[in-house]
């Protein structure tokens, strides 16, 4: 297409690996004041994925924002991954999208038929989550930002939270890990075809399909995977509670990505994200290239549910009817000297 190199111009950290890191945004919201509001159950002191906001005793909203610079060329695709990644979540907190506004960050060099690709991307996503669009804000800037304000509702007053695993219940990972190494190594012409067009194929997914088969289980925490790689999310989850294994063996992982993380394709994103896990623990018993995976950021990447042991293995049936390359990944287990314990398979 015309001016694809343009739409990529200057992006070196495209997606979620444009975030900012874990340990400076710790730093920058501790100092914050607090709100004193009974209807704001969820708020940014969490470190959750959305907002939650009691509207009376059942119904609630959740809100959430996001939005980043390409890591695509495509422009359509790009506005798809984008409105993907933002409505994800609310079906992380076990809500359903209702409404979505854009933003829109763009050149004023550029032609807007570019503009216009990246907002009927979105758009799609939107209709796909059978949500609306209710307009949105755009500004000129020296690159290209777009992502979505999203608005949900949580049914009867139910809500799932990041960071409230029980002691026993299984961890399901939905989509596979290794976007952001793929997408490096296709930014610098290091990476397949094919190995790209898998990549984009589960960055453009939505969640809904297998947020909507969590309903009707035992779900005590969910979060989804995103700029903060697989196990700094996880950390997250565990808190200050309990601790998790992770059977690093089971992972779902992208064709190629392993590969391309030995041949050192691997971002900056992901680089933060281990200096910060380092702080609590360690992944050097791992190969050097399922470390990298682990740590990579994830653009719109899968749920990461923690379901009722017995429950889980028709959980994860279920999802995979849609979703075929989740898997059971670790279980949540009692509070140990090490947050996040490393080991093989998944025990049968």
């Amino acid at each position: 297409m015309d001016n694809q190199e343009s739409i990529l111009k200057n992006c070196i950290g495209g997606g979620c690996g444009a975030k900012i890191g874990p340990a400076e945004l710790s730093s920058l919201l501790g100092d914050f004041p607090a709100f004193d509001n009974t209807r704001l159950l969820v708020g940014f002191n969490a470190s959750d994925d959305a907002a939650v906001y009691a509207l009376d005793d059942t119904n609630l909203l959740i809100s959430t924002v996001d939005f980043f610079p390409p890591m695509v060329e495509d422009p359509y695709i790009f506005g798809q991954i984008a409105a993907a990644n933002a409505l994800s979540d609310v079906y992380a907190m076990g809500g359903t999208p209702i409404l979505a506004l854009n933003l829109v960050c763009f050149p004023e060099k550029l032609p807007k038929t570019i503009l216009g690709k990246i907002l009927t991307g979105g758009a799609d996503k939107i209709r796909e989550a059978d949500a609306v669009l209710g307009g949105g804000h755009s500004i000129y800037d020296s690159g290209i930002k777009y992502g979505l304000a999203v608005t949900g509702r949580a049914e009867s007053g139910f809500f799932i939270r990041n960071n409230t695993p029980k002691i026993g219940h299984s961890l399901i990972l939905t989509k596979p890990l290794g976007v952001g190494i793929i997408m490096t190594a296709d930014r610098n012409g290091a990476a397949s075809v094919e190995a790209a067009r898998n990549a984009v194929d589960s960055m453009r997914r939505l969640n809904r399909y297998a947020a909507e088969k969590m309903r009707g289980y035992n779900i005590s925490a969910c979060t989804d995977v995103t700029g903060f790689g697989l196990l700094v999310h996880l950390l997250e989850m565990c808190g200050d509670t309990v601790s998790a294994e992770i059977w690093h063996k089971n992972l779902p992982i992208l064709p190629n990505a392993a590969e391309y993380a030995d041949a050192d394709w691997v971002t900056g994103g992901g680089q933060r994200n281990r200096a910060h896990f380092s702080k609590f623990g360690s992944a050097d018993m791992l190969p050097p290239a399922t470390q990298e995976v682990l740590f990579d950021p994830q653009t719109s990447g899968g749920l990461l549910i923690c379901a009722d042991a017995e429950q889980a293995p028709e959980l994860l049936a279920d999802i995979q009817k849609d979703d075929p390359q989740a898997r059971m990944i670790g279980r949540i287990l009692p509070r140990q000297d090490e947050i996040i314990v490393f080991t093989g398979n998944y025990p049968r």
